[in-house]
């Protein structure tokens, strides 16, 4: 029996690491669940979830072409395929935002000019304004007893 991409097979775990879980393969070959095809949450602890010699169900998501098999329990569950298909059937259509322009002449009449003498009246205002709270603090190089 080939593994083909895609396709949903019964397996039984062989071992469990902290990355992941390996699955047995009803045509005798060995596959690796990674931790994050565990379950829909989020997986601490694959203990929690998976025990050697668990029958599972899951799906071939990999072959490499050095043999390596990559599984998943996660997309082999039925809620996911059915999510899966409601996205893909059910996606909101956008129509294309239009771009503003922000350099056009007709939108805005401020020049640089405009620009530096707003930006050089703020900043003095925001100096003044730090000078006097540093001079009711003590500031700088006050008594320090």
């Amino acid at each position: 029996m080939s593994i083909e991409l895609g396709s949903k097979l019964e397996g039984k775990v062989t071992g469990i690491t902290n990355f992941g879980a390996f699955v047995l393969l009803p045509s005798g070959v060995t596959g690796l669940v990674h931790i994050s095809e565990i379950a829909d949450t989020y997986v601490k602890n694959i203990h929690e979830h998976l025990k050697v010699n668990d029958p599972v169900t899951v799906k071939v998501i990999n072959v490499d072409k050095d043999g390596k098999i990559g599984l998943s329990i996660r997309q082999a569950l039925p809620q996911f395929e059915n999510a899966a298909t409601n996205r893909e059937h059910h996606r909101p259509h956008r129509e294309p935002r239009e771009r503003s322009n922000r350099s056009s002449k007709s939108a805005s009449k401020v020049t640089f000019d405009d620009k530096l003498s707003r930006f050089l009246k703020d900043s003095e205002e925001r100096l003044q304004a730090l000078k006097r709270s540093e001079a009711k603090r003590g500031g700088r190089g006050g008594r320090r007893g």
